[in-house]
């Protein structure tokens, strides 16, 4: 199972959230190139980027630093945050990011998810974020009425070659994933699941490798490693190095030029 550090971008730093709380932010390091490389020198084989300025603004504000990471770490970036056109998804794809996560689009425009699906195949993660089973929008400011499982269906349907599956009232807080919630999106689709959210110790980690069976293949880990609560090299012996990555063949030319 994949192990995915977290680096979530507000203002070029490095911080944390509290349940998707703007206002509970931590920094952890002003720094996040070099974050990328202190994780990749620990093991990480893919690392997980948030745009949190872009979430909340509809469109990309930290690119500098997302092409910064994606040029000087060896291993594939996904990124996601105001991912709401074709052109910021292709841009993306341009400085060397590897995959790139769709949230708010999915809900308001998932004729758009289609056509990157069709376009970019294997590319296009959704990422669905859910408070109380409800998939939240525009950087978690806003509930839908829509069942994240129900979303998640139709991702799968259009194409979308893996669910990033948040759970909101886990998020930044260490209280461990959520298990019944992941069982069950598990069930009601059939591409990969990345669990995030609440991950705290190598305990946790090891129930979700639990799920991996039912395709539940990785899981996202953000606070628990910069508050040291998770050593990454300790998770990467417990549940395994992760799965080898199915890259396109012009991928590192772009990506490490």
């Amino acid at each position: 199972m994949d192990v995915i550090p977290a680096i979530d971008l507000l203002e070029g730093r490095c911080v944390r959230l509290y349940q998707g709380d703007y206002n509970a932010s931590e920094v952890f390091d002003e720094d996040p190139v070099a974050v990328a490389k202190r994780w990749v020198d620990q093991g990480a084989s893919r690392l997980h980027l948030v745009d949190l300025d872009g979430a909340k603004a509809g469109e990309p504000r930290n690119l500098k630093t997302i092409e910064a990471i994606a040029q000087e770490v060896p291993v594939p970036v996904e990124v996601g945050g105001g991912l709401r056109t074709h052109a910021s998804v292709a841009n993306l794809f341009s400085v060397g990011v590897q995959w790139a996560i769709l949230g708010t689009v999915a809900v308001e425009k998932p004729d758009l998810v289609q056509q990157l699906a069709e376009e970019f195949p294997g590319q296009i993660l959704v990422g669905i974020d859910a408070r109380d089973g409800k998939v939240a929008t525009r950087g978690w400011l806003e509930t839908s009425e829509i069942l994240a499982s129900v979303l998640a269906q139709q991702m799968a349907q259009l194409g979308a070659a893996e669910i990033i599956y948040t759970d909101i009232h886990r998020d930044g807080t260490l209280s461990g994933p959520n298990i019944p919630a992941l069982r069950d999106l598990a069930d009601a689709i059939d591409i990969p699941i990345i669990a995030s959210g609440g991950v705290s110790s190598i305990s946790d980690l090891l129930s979700l490798l639990s799920l991996e069976p039912q395709g539940v293949t990785g899981a996202i880990v953000g606070r628990a490693l910069y508050t040291a609560d998770v050593s990454l090299p300790e998770a990467l012996q417990a549940v395994g190095p992760g799965r080898i990555q199915d890259i396109p063949p012009d991928f590192g030319s772009s990506a490490f030029a």
